[in-house]
């Protein structure tokens, strides 16, 4: 069945036109990252040529996609502003608030009851304004998306990072916050600066063991998590061709891991393909027809250095498999070189727990891949060392791999299949024996690998590799085994070797399910009511930020200055936080407790410089709200990398922390802050943030002449009495610093309403 098909002719009905105008007013050819951006310009036709990395630009995004730990928090702002229906196709996806444990029955059934309350709003909510619904147990927002909703040459918006998985079908789907979401589902354009591009040549043709996922592992290597920020990436060549459709999904997911505004690449048979097994050959048939434009002109792809602002080549012949991290994604090393990195590093080389799926990793190809290694461990006479666990992607890839036998092979060696959800890669896993600390390895086919993510365990080493690789290794048990070239002693004390993995693009039986889990809203929701208790601990309907009081902003206190990493995990923590994520003051007593703090190394441990006392940060910043005191935050590079999660700046501006100053923002988390009515400032010299010191009172001086391009002066009040002034920049534009103005953007939308 193809969602939305009415709306997606209209999306091809007007690409000539406006591609055409595109080329006139830039004067060059144009990538597919262009086509679709100029072909969804909320001005219609393009009139002038942007200026990638500065141009802010308004968009008209196609649809919308939330899942239920971030749509709590849009759908509460949506409901704030006034408008009876969503303006453009909207889905709800519940696979969030699911934990990990005893298995799929269990786990899904345990949710269903904890968190019955927040998933009748997001039903009743979605319902009431014509929002598509995705049940818990449905499946992960991405998969499902790929699977019904992505479309070549579309434009979406997601509340999540990994919303670019969709890029495997050639749109351009970027991960936002909730009140960017609130916007475009209100009609409203949506804002975001010209990207730059980085273009990927693949060459060759992946063979053996390797697999997509190395494809971006070894990109994230050579970017770093911030090498892409404020870029979209778009891959190409005849290695690009070469791969199937949710291989490309799985690279442009983990775009995320290295900033990456999104990633694509541009249509051809394996999506069609993909398009067509998924029940929409209607849009595989739409999207031939206008082939030509979901794909770059000939000569960008000819001479690639002339058309983006970066170009990087990777031989798909010779790439060998990768292993990233512990601690980060882009730490990359090649399967050949492991051994000697974790003996050299000191790494735990006993592999406890092997872990598979997640948005990342779950397609039917990446699932028969694996099965392939899994049957080869009966018939090699092998027993599996670690601990083996399963997230499949959707109801349709679990029925569908249950049909085809993988479920069983897979129950011979010992796994444990969990719910259709993204469990432990978000911190959903109540991993038995976490608590106690130990340091341990796990190797995983997620994206992320941040301190604590998985389970909690600041020394739980989380590697990231393909599925393939982690099968394996979860087989071998051993960090230091590469399956390529070394042998394991099977049960009668043989030496064996792997076979390499093999697998099938799609299954030959075509997909089957029985039920999706797709709610369809009410043609009418106008007489839907909404409850929510006033003495919920899960959900709180919003009060507006205030308003900048109209002069500059003096007298805060110092917070905390971050020291070294400081992603959206440590600013406002997933796992158990989960559930207050649509009640704002409870889930504000998370508030930046994985933050180190640059003065005593420690976390969630602050000086309160009322009392002179160290106490948590959240205590710390509700004493200063008391107080009537207002806060800045102090952090360090690429602050706010890793989630789109907009309570990372939603806490903050509750508790009453006014602006914060770091050396470079990841570029989600910047938006957010500005979306709320906060000022992210970063230094004009990083040399600047060493001059902070514990005690400082700080005064934010300029702002009765806020304007874009123009530096604040911040000075900086020491407790021995002296003072010195530093300059800082910011990347407001007008539109952004109305919404600083008023409070927030959610404020501008609903006076619109009232009008």
């Amino acid at each position: 069945m193809a969602f939305d098909i009415e709306m997606i002719k209209a999306v091809y009905s007007k690409m000539e036109e406006r591609i055409t105008a595109a080329r006139k007013v830039v004067n060059k050819p144009l990538t597919l990252t262009e086509k679709i951006l100029y072909s969804h310009l909320t001005e219609g036709n393009a009139n002038t040529s942007y200026e990638r990395g500065k141009s802010y630009v308004d968009f008209g995004p196609d649809r919308v996609a939330m899942q239920d730990a971030t749509a709590q928090m849009a759908l509460l702002q949506f409901m704030q502003s006034g408008r009876p229906k969503v303006a453009v196709p909207s889905t709800v996806h519940c696979d969030h608030l699911i934990t990990a444990k005893n298995g799929a029955e269990q786990d899904l059934e345990f949710a269903t009851k904890e968190s019955k309350e927040v998933f009748d709003f997001l039903g009743s909510v979605s319902n009431k304004y014509g929002i598509g619904f995705w049940k818990p147990g449905a499946g992960i927002i991405h998969q499902v998306v790929l699977e019904n909703y992505a479309f070549p040459g579309g434009m979406m918006i997601g509340t999540d990072s990994h919303t670019v998985n969709a890029g495997g079908l050639g749109m351009i789907a970027i991960g936002v916050g909730g009140a960017d979401a609130c916007d475009v589902m209100a009609g409203l354009p949506w804002e975001l600066k010209m990207p730059k591009l980085i273009g990927v040549k693949l060459t060759g043709k992946l063979s053996g063991w390797a697999a997509p996922k190395d494809v971006i592992l070894k990109v994230a290597g050579i970017l770093t998590v911030k090498g892409g920020t404020d870029a979209v990436v778009e891959y190409f060549g005849e290695g690009a061709t070469s791969m199937s459709c949710t291989g490309k999904g799985t690279i442009c997911n983990m775009g995320a891991e290295i900033g990456a505004t999104t990633s694509t690449f541009g249509y051809d048979d394996s999506m069609a393909r993909y398009l067509k097994a998924t029940g929409r050959a209607e849009v595989a048939e739409l999207a031939d027809a206008v082939r030509h434009h979901l794909t770059a002109d000939p000569e960008c792809y000819a001479n690639p250095e002339l058309f983006f602002d970066q170009v990087i080549e990777i031989d798909l012949n010779t790439l060998e498999p990768h292993v990233n991290g512990p601690f980060t994604p882009d730490l990359a090393t090649p399967i050949s070189k492991l051994k000697e990195a974790a003996l050299a590093n000191g790494w735990p080389t006993k592999i406890s727990v092997g872990l598979l799926g997640s948005c990342t990793n779950s397609s039917y190809e990446d699932i028969s891949r694996a099965v392939s290694l899994a049957k080869q461990v009966s018939a090699k006479g092998l027993t599996a060392k670690a601990e083996y666990l399963i997230n499949p992607g959707s109801e349709q890839i679990r029925y569908t791999i249950k049909r085809d036998g993988f479920l069983d092979v897979f129950n011979e060696i010992g796994a444990k299949v969990f719910t259709n959800a993204c469990g432990p890669c978000i911190g959903m896993w109540d991993r038995m024996g976490a608590e106690k600390q130990e340091k341990n390895t796990i190797i995983h086919s997620f994206n992320r690998n941040f301190a604590k993510r998985a389970d909690g365990n600041p020394n739980t080493f989380a590697f990231v590799a393909s599925p393939e690789i982690v099968t394996a290794m979860a087989i071998a048990g051993d960090l230091t085994f590469n399956p390529l070239t070394d042998y394991l002693t099977n049960n009668k004390g043989e030496q064996v070797k792997f076979d390499e993995p093999t697998g099938d693009e799609l299954p030959t039986k075509g997909f089957a399910v029985e039920d999706a889990g797709f709610v369809a809203p009410a043609m009418d929701g106008s007489n839907v009511q909404i409850a929510v208790s006033p003495t919920s601990d899960r959900l709180q309907l919003l009060a507006p930020f205030t308003a900048w009081e109209g002069a500059d902003i003096k007298g805060l206190k110092l917070l905390i200055k971050a020291k070294g990493k400081c992603t959206t995990d440590h600013i406002s923590m997933a796992g158990p936080w989960l559930k207050y994520r649509g009640h704002l003051d409870n889930i504000s007593n998370n508030m930046l407790i994985g933050a180190v703090n640059f003065f005593n190394e420690k976390t969630d441990n602050v000086k309160n410089q009322l009392t002179g006392e160290y106490a948590s940060v959240p205590k710390v910043q509700r004493e200063y709200k008391a107080q009537g005191i207002g806060s800045i935050v102090v952090g360090d590079e690429n602050y706010g990398e890793g989630s789109s999660r907009e309570h990372a700046a939603m806490e903050p501006r509750h508790l009453g922390v006014r602006a914060v100053l770091v050396k470079s923002f990841a570029r989600i988390h910047e938006t957010n802050l500005k979306k709320q009515g906060m000022l992210g400032l970063t230094f004009a010299n990083k040399e600047d943030y060493n001059k902070i010191l514990e005690d400082d009172t700080i005064d934010i001086i300029g702002l009765d002449s806020f304007a874009p391009s123009v530096q604040l002066d911040l000075v900086l009040n020491h407790i021995d009495g002296t003072s010195e002034t530093i300059k800082v920049n910011h990347t407001y534009n007008q539109q952004q610093i109305e919404w600083f103005k008023a409070g927030g953007a959610l404020n501008i939308i609903r006076a619109s309403v009232g009008k």
